[in-house]
């Protein structure tokens, strides 16, 4: 798909990787309205590329709000006419014992990685369809596929949307409608929090910048790709647990042990 005066959602669009993308879509000529719930962060980015000659609509709101939801796409929709390109970009992870997990978080977790995306495509789904031509792109992550310990309802919230976005595939087929679904694996956003990246460091945990995921989030836009696994071994990790999964338990036994520590909090 050739991104150039394309019009395009993208949520999530002032996070560490979302806010990339922005810049990339609009570098390539792509018109993009910018969603995110941070205002301030929202109308600094629009600013930056509006300088460089990009076109942005931003448009704050709370995604897991409904009302403010409905409202932040029919603003899209009347600013562009019509929406080629679905982005979900948005999201939330959590990194502790679940039995300590804060229920109403937990609730968080699963509607902003998993049902919001959901409703957002059933929205914009039918325009797609009528114009006979439209892409979804949703991004998950490499613990939709290897459930780690101590991530489980963000593990639990990815691999929904993984099992989605291949359903949904597979329904839309022969519509003109594709769906692309990318797994990076850890990413240096401001959505780890300390404990995580402490943990990364002492497990030796891979993680890539926002830049370079934005710019394989944008190849694979452009190269209509179904299903993108970044970075190595963990894509092939990937592979292996779909087929032996107990043998995946054994490899990282040690490892759900170290992260058990900053996980729980009781490092030294």
């Amino acid at each position: 798909m050739k991104l150039e005066n394309k019009k395009i959602v993208l949520t999530g669009a002032s996070g560490g990787i979302g806010s990339e993308i922005a810049i990339k879509l609009a570098k390539a000529g792509a018109d993009v309205a910018l969603l995110d719930r941070d205002k301030d962060a929202l109308e600094s980015l629009a600013k930056r590329i509006s300088v460089q000659g990009g076109n942005v609509l931003p448009i704050a709101t709370d995604l897991l709000n409904s009302e403010a939801r409905e409202h932040a796409i029919d603003k899209a929709l009347r600013s562009f006419g019509q929406i080629d390109v679905l982005i979900n970009a948005a999201g939330l992870m959590s990194y502790r014992p679940f039995v300590e997990e804060d229920p109403a978080l937990l609730e968080r977790i699963i509607q902003l990685n998993t049902i919001v995306p959901m409703l957002l495509i059933h929205r914009l789904l039918p325009g797609m369809q009528a114009q006979g031509q439209g892409k979804i792109v949703n991004i998950g992550s490499t613990f939709g596929s290897i459930a780690f310990a101590w991530f489980s309802a963000y593990s639990a919230s990815k691999f929904a949307l993984r099992g989605f976005s291949e359903s949904l595939r597979r329904e839309t087929s022969g519509t003109g409608v594709s769906v692309t679904y990318i797994a990076p694996r850890a990413v240096k956003t401001r959505l780890n929090t300390e404990a995580v990246y402490e943990m990364a460091q002492a497990t030796g945990m891979h993680m890539d910048t926002p830049e370079w995921v934005a710019g394989k989030v944008i190849q694979s836009i452009e190269k209509d790709k179904k299903d993108v696994y970044l970075g190595f071994p963990e894509s092939l990790f990937v592979r292996i647990n779909a087929v032996f999964p107990r043998l995946v338990d054994l490899a990282l036994r040690k490892q759900n042990q170290t992260m058990a520590v900053f996980a729980k909090g009781e490092k030294a």
